[in-house]
């Protein structure tokens, strides 16, 4: 016959796996609405000197963004910045936007560097550092969550 304390391990013992159980569902659940709330505020930003905020499809940002579009239609550069793989802003603009993957933009990139036909996007590490960028940089384009327009940046509306 079990003793006591034997029989109070197995019941402490689900006592704490549903206690890590609803741990993990309410973490989740609050890092998958944060995620969420910074997609809907990503916004599509240029230089406003060059844009005059003509609506863009999702079709030829990708295209843009995917490297294959190299030229506006005044004949200038596309200069496209992007921010690392894995921040937040990134994953949520391949998603929401672009409507892919960001390791699937990765291999596109990848593809066009190492068949020589192409090239990445300039990466930058922050947000400011894009927003920076994209003010200084004639023909630049990038995205920005929860974007200030001002003199310097403006954000083109997706068709």
């Amino acid at each position: 016959m079990p003793s006591a304390a034997t029989d109070a391990t197995p019941s402490k013992n689900r006592r704490i796996a549903g206690f890590a159980r609803a741990l993990v569902l309410s973490g989740t659940l609050f890092f998958s609405a944060t995620a969420s709330a910074d997609a809907d505020n990503i916004a599509v930003v240029a230089r406003a000197q060059e844009h005059a905020n003509p609506a863009l499809s999702r079709n030829t940002l990708q295209a843009i963004f995917g490297m294959r579009l190299r030229t506006w239609p005044n004949g200038s550069a596309i200069k496209v910045f992007v921010l690392p793989d894995n921040h937040p802003a990134h994953i949520a603009f391949c998603k929401q936007v672009l409507r892919v993957f960001p390791h699937e933009m990765r291999n596109a990139w990848d593809r066009l560097v190492f068949s020589g036909t192409g090239q990445a996007p300039i990466e930058v590490a922050t947000e400011e550092e894009m927003r920076a960028k994209i003010a200084a940089m004639p023909g630049a384009i990038g995205y920005l969550p929860n974007v200030m327009t001002g003199d310097a940046i403006a954000v083109i509306p997706i068709k």
